[in-house]
């Protein structure tokens, strides 16, 4: 038997996070739940995962926002 890991993050990409929480939120509301720049101004995907990928404290938000949200997905 395999030992599963509980983690619910475990090999998801940052970047299926994000593209999964803008398809639930869209990027208005997620720049209202999580008040960074690159959500609420020009928002694209790509611009925030470079910054996210800079930032852990932002990167720690999405993060948890993801976790707290999987039941609804």
């Amino acid at each position: 038997m395999q030992n599963q890991s509980k983690d619910p993050l475990h090999g998801i990409t940052l970047q299926k996070i994000l593209e999964t929480l803008v398809a639930h939120y869209g990027f208005e509301t997620l720049g209202e739940l999580i008040p960074v720049k690159c959500f609420q101004s020009n928002a694209s995907i790509k611009s925030s995962l470079t910054f996210l990928r800079k930032t852990d404290w932002a990167r720690k938000k999405v993060e948890d926002l993801y976790v707290k949200s999987l039941p609804k997905f």
